[in-house]
């Protein structure tokens, strides 16, 4: 929630203010945030000010100005700002090598790592996703099989591997984007059940199979698809 800036040096408070919001979720990816005078009147502050903070952060690449129609999340951090420009750069299949990495390693420290807690919500994740693959509803299986995933990364405990693979999703989602048509059937994508079994009973070898057999399956993917452009 805004809050009105009374003191110190307005422009980044405002800024702190704006860049908190996005880091925590409120205004997610992909959101449109509010319009200026809504953000003067939140704020307690200058139509200057705010304009000066918000293009600051247009600069940083965490927001994104769309000509008649306001201004977007682009990303939820510096980092993942810097892994979109990346991202631009390179191809999918690039992408997905950096982020299979990630999620090979991830998927045996939460094996290994995991709480009850962190259980909970891959279990309430991995639930969410399965209903989204039964719907018809492309991007809300697309949401539900990230928060699947970043539930996994989340159960490592890392906070650099979980920065890290912030900006790195936000990448893969933009370079997917790219592809004109990937396959509809997300049951293509099978290991994540198993991945969701193997951190419960803590296997850390399973756990890297798992992750394996779903990352093979989107680098199949993706190859083939990108073969038909």
């Amino acid at each position: 929630m805004l809050t009105t800036v009374r003191s110190g040096r307005v422009c980044d408070e405002v800024m702190a203010q704006l860049e908190g919001l996005i880091g925590a979720g409120e205004w997610p990816v992909g959101s449109k945030i509010p319009s200026e005078p809504e953000l003067v009147a939140a704020l307690g502050v200058g139509r200057n000010t705010v304009r000066e903070a918000v293009r600051a952060l247009e600069h940083a690449g965490l927001l994104e100005p769309r000509r008649g129609d306001g201004t977007y999340v682009r990303a939820t951090s510096d980092l993942g700002a810097a892994f979109l420009r990346r991202a631009r750069r390179s191809t999918v299949l690039d992408v997905l090598a950096v982020r299979t990495s990630l999620e090979r390693d991830a998927a045996v420290a939460a094996a290994e790592q995991r709480t009850d807690a962190d259980m909970a919500a891959i279990r309430e994740a991995a639930r969410a996703r399965r209903e989204a693959c039964d719907s018809s509803d492309r991007a809300a299986f697309a949401a539900a099989d990230l928060a699947f995933h970043e539930a996994v990364v989340a159960a490592t405990g890392n906070p650099v591997l979980i920065d890290l693979y912030a900006g790195l999703t936000e990448a893969v989602q933009r370079s997917v984007t790219e592809v004109d048509e990937l396959d509809d059937d997300p049951v293509g994508f099978p290991g994540h059940e198993e991945l969701a079994a193997a951190i419960e009973a803590r296997d850390p070898d399973a756990a890297r199979a798992a992750a394996d057999t779903y990352l093979d399956a989107a680098r199949a993917l993706v190859t083939r698809t990108v073969g038909h452009r």
